[in-house]
């Protein structure tokens, strides 16, 4: 398996992801036109700079090699590579998942990922 990637969306999109077995996209990425992941040395950031303070978010943790050809790595914050998925997201995909609140302070106690 490839290293993981990983999927922040609220508890609503992605108990109608379970529903449907797919993950369409949360607004913002239905808005940019594909679905934002985040590796695991760039998750800290992407919940600091985008959901700091936020309660009621999953973590999911997906294995790339499951996704297929649409999953392509492009620059964004500061020239990183981000993984960006061009079509849904299959609930296959998911090989675990975890629900996320931010502590007092806004930041985020994140589990032990690889």
């Amino acid at each position: 398996m490839a290293e993981p990637i990983y999927k922040i969306a609220s508890t609503q999109d992605w108990a109608n992801a379970r529903k449907s077995g797919e993950l369409a996209g949360t607004p913002v990425d239905i808005a940019d036109g594909y679905i934002h992941f985040s590796t695991a040395a760039q998750l800290a950031e992407t919940l600091d700079k985008h959901y700091r303070g936020a309660a009621g978010l999953v973590l999911a943790t997906i294995d790339p090699d499951l996704i297929g050809i649409d999953l392509v790595w492009e620059p964004s914050r500061g020239g990183q590579l981000f993984p960006h998925l061009y079509a849904p997201l299959p609930m296959a995909a998911v090989i675990a998942e975890r629900d996320l609140a931010a502590r007092p302070d806004g930041r985020f106690d994140l589990p032990e990922i690889s």
